[in-house]
């Protein structure tokens, strides 16, 4: 079993905006980091929280392509969905993000891959909803959790390439 040294993950909610701003830290370069991703594979092995499973039903991280899976914990599943605006390779996704269970409550997210040297990589994430309250849901949803367990995991992915 890998051992990893997990840098902070930094999630903030703008109280002027109805955005959410995530901050991550990765020992492994861009090119890994990216396509950790954007590979439907590697994606099933670390999105989410550490109780969950993960399903993809589809998964085209192509710009105009769309996605679709499902966190399954015991008899209970969550599905989530989107579409894909904008993929530069290395550089940066834009994406949709819907909770099934929310389906009015659309974001719109950017990730932007930062090239820190050395093999380190720093990922920004802005999502953007529509209203504070959807915004403050999303806060109160437990997503934090699955957003630091699931880069946990990744860690432990990436150093195992």
């Amino acid at each position: 079993m890998t051992t990893t040294t997990h840098p902070q993950t930094t999630i903030s909610a703008d109280p002027a905006l109805p955005t959410i701003h995530i901050t991550r830290e990765f020992n492994a370069p861009v090119d890994a980091v990216f396509h950790a991703h954007v590979d439907p594979d590697l994606v099933s092995k670390w999105l989410g929280p550490r109780s969950v499973t993960m399903r993809v039903d589809r998964w085209d991280a192509t710009t105009g392509g769309a996605y679709r899976y499902v966190h399954a914990r015991g008899d209970e599943e969550y599905r989530f969905y989107g579409s894909f605006h904008e993929v530069r390779a290395g550089e940066r996704i834009v994406q949709t993000f819907t909770y099934e269970g929310f389906p009015d409550g659309v974001a719109l997210e950017t990730l932007t891959f930062e090239d820190l040297g050395g093999g380190r990589t720093r990922l920004h994430i802005v999502s953007v909803f529509e209203t504070t309250e959807g915004r403050d849901a999303a806060m109160a949803s437990g997503m934090e959790t699955g957003v630091v367990e699931g880069y946990e995991q990744l860690d432990d992915l990436l150093a195992e390439a």
